[in-house]
């Protein structure tokens, strides 16, 4: 008699795996509330999904136990993963720091998941709740809006908070919760700062407008592009400070990454001493942010050769030093990962099963694994849902 397997939540983690263990020859049902397979990843990406980095380590994850997604990450790569896509040639493009893109469509991820599965004769049950769960001593019994499902053993791949809109729920944790397994609390995390308010009436005026930064904290920084928006700070370098970010807590951002003081901004000033200083550094920033920049009183309004050497270096080190301590975040509404989740201690590595409950496993982000901004949570997804379905035989 084949063994039963259910799979709650039908995104990258729970496809993948579903895929993987119905190819095994396993009886597999993915249980979902939703509609549509794969939600989250048709809308990752600007619709082209980010499915995976070229380069892939421990350092781009952030868990309790920052070691304690190395093992899946070295059994299924990112190199197993593009394996993968180009066997069903589907085509695709690097961007910045590795990141790869679809060509035509994140759709043609989903597709690729969903052969997968058909191949392995998986079941869907769609647009159906799951309320409740009873171990039983050869499995579980669980509660749902269709009805009653019994399995040998359950998968938990219901993702984080992040994005309900797509019907994200906490419904993972209540789980593990449920079998005494603990949790580290969670927040939204990759998501956009706000802003206090008056610099927000400010600042909104320049929504819209991108410029290359290196925004840091005490503990990390990030040089990409910081997006201002009509709520306050977005864009890659300020998403990926926010996973990073406690509330109160000041970020520096500096205007000017790629320029130093000796040999790019002095000589700067130098060949336009006649020029104003608001001409003068809209040559090297968007001019609506100088004027705005005047306008908060945070640079002067000035001819650049008033300024005296001093007075240069200050100025330098201001555009360099921008701090500015957010009012919040936007929280799960726009997050794109839910930092925190069910505790690494309390699950196998290897396995990704629950340590003190048999044939109940935890994979993708219900995990306390997030990965930066860059195709790093696909690849923990495709990672941890390999390593459980490795274990099965």
């Amino acid at each position: 008699m084949q063994t039963k397997i259910t799979i709650v939540g039908a995104g990258a983690a729970g496809l993948f795996c579903a895929g993987l263990l119905g190819q095994k020859g396993f009886d597999v049902t993915v249980i979902d509330n939703g509609k549509k397979l794969g939600r989250k990843i048709l809308m990752s990406g600007g619709g082209k999904c980010n499915f995976t980095n070229l380069d892939v380590e421990a350092k781009h994850y952030i868990s309790q136990n920052r070691h304690f997604c190395k093992s899946a990450l070295k059994r299924f790569s990112q190199w197993d993963f593009i394996q993968l896509v180009n066997q069903y040639h589907i085509a695709y493009h690097e961007k910045d720091h590795g990141q790869l893109f679809c060509d035509n469509s994140a759709q043609d991820i989903v597709d690729m998941l969903i052969q997968e599965c058909q191949k392995g004769q998986v079941k869907f049950m769609l647009k159906t709740q799951l309320e409740d769960v009873e171990a039983e001593q050869q499995g579980f019994k669980l509660s749902t809006s269709q009805g009653f499902v019994d399995t040998d053993k359950l998968i938990i791949a219901t993702g984080g908070q992040s994005m309900p809109a797509l019907g994200m729920t906490a419904i993972g944790y209540k789980i593990a919760e449920k079998f005494s397994i603990p949790i580290v609390p969670v927040k939204a995390g990759l998501v956009p700062f706000t802003l206090h308010k008056p610099l927000l009436d400010v600042l909104s005026s320049l929504s819209g407008i991108a410029v290359l930064v290196e925004v840091s904290n005490e503990r990390i920084s990030f040089k990409e592009n910081l997006l201002f928006t009509h709520r306050g700070l977005s864009g890659p370098a300020i998403l990926q400070i926010s996973s990073y970010w406690q509330v109160g807590e000041e970020i520096t951002i500096n205007l000017l990454p790629d320029l130093e003081f000796e040999s790019t901004f002095k000589p700067l000033l130098e060949s336009n001493r006649n020029q104003s200083l608001k001409n003068c550094l809209a040559q090297i920033l968007p001019k609506r942010l100088v004027d705005v920049l005047i306008q908060l009183n945070f640079i002067s309004d000035t001819i650049v050769k008033q300024l005296n050497p001093k007075q240069q270096f200050e100025l330098y080190k201001k555009l360099t030093q921008w701090r500015i301590i957010p009012n919040g975040t936007e929280g799960y509404r726009t997050a794109e990962v839910t930092l925190g989740g069910v505790s690494t201690d309390a699950l196998s590595s290897k396995t990704m099963a629950a340590n003190t409950q048999p044939n109940l496993y935890f994979i993708g982000e219900v995990v306390d694994v997030a990965g930066w901004l860059g195709g790093y949570n696909f690849q923990w997804a495709w990672s941890s849902a390999f390593a459980c379905a490795q274990s099965f035989n």
